[in-house]
């Protein structure tokens, strides 16, 4: 099965070797049908320590790393050559 892969924003990374990313995305409400916006915090593992709050990071699924930890950050030269 592939793992997915997340976008968002970097909003705390206050942890050691951990930052906090929150994703957004947008849905159509069953009964108005107007477009709403939902996000979602992620804690992902930050080997390099290299995400800073405010930056965009894309985030990818990966084994439990603790408690809270599901996810991991791509390596920021990664994203370079993907876009």
């Amino acid at each position: 099965m592939p793992k997915r892969i997340l976008e968002g924003v970097v909003v705390s990374d206050k942890g050691d070797k951990t930052v906090v990313v929150k994703v957004e995305r947008t849905l159509l409400h069953p009964l108005f049908k107007k477009t709403v916006r939902r996000s979602k915090k992620y804690h992902a593992h930050d080997e390099t320590n290299s995400y800073k709050a405010g930056d965009l990071a894309r985030i990818v699924e990966c084994a439990p790393k603790s408690k809270l930890k599901r996810w991991e950050v791509l390596p920021k030269d990664a994203q370079a050559q993907a876009q």
